[in-house]
C-alpha cells in the first residue's frame, strides 16, 4: 500500500514537471516570436524611411527632414526595446533551465528516496 503511494505521488511529480516544462518552453516560443515580428516590422519600417528620404528630395523638405527625424527616433527607441526583450527572453530561457535541472534533481532525490523505503520495507518484511 505504500509503495502504491508512493509511486503514485512521484508519477504525479512527474507529469506536473513535464507540464511545466512544456508551459514555459511555450511561452519561450512565443516571446521569440513575438520579437522576430518586431525585428522584422522594424526593418521594414527602416527600409521604407530609406526610399521616402531618396524620393522626396525637393516636396517641403524641411517638414520632411522633422518627421523622417523623428521616425529615425522612433525607429532607435523600438530597436533598443528589442534588444531589452532579447536580453529579458535570454534571460528567462537560462532560469527555465536551471529550474529545469532542479526539477531533476529533485526527481531524482524523490525517485532514490522511494527506492530506498520500498527496499527497507520490504527487507523488513
Amino acid at each position: 500500500m505504500i509503495v502504491e503511494v508512493e509511486v503514485e505521488v512521484v508519477v504525479v511529480v512527474e507529469v506536473v514537471v513535464v507540464v511545466v516544462v512544456v508551459v514555459v518552453v511555450v511561452v519561450v516560443v512565443v516571446v521569440v516570436v513575438v520579437v522576430v515580428v518586431v525585428v522584422v516590422v522594424v526593418v521594414i519600417v527602416a527600409v521604407i524611411l530609406v526610399v521616402v528620404e531618396v524620393m522626396i528630395v525637393v516636396v517641403v523638405e524641411v517638414v520632411v527632414v522633422v518627421v523622417v527625424a523623428v521616425l529615425e527616433v522612433v525607429v532607435v527607441v523600438v530597436v533598443i526595446v528589442v534588444v531589452v526583450v532579447v536580453v529579458v527572453v535570454v534571460v528567462v530561457v537560462v532560469v527555465v533551465v536551471i529550474v529545469v535541472v532542479v526539477v531533476v534533481v529533485v526527481e531524482v532525490v524523490v525517485v532514490v528516496v522511494v527506492v530506498i523505503v520500498v527496499s527497507s520495507s520490504i527487507s523488513s518484511k
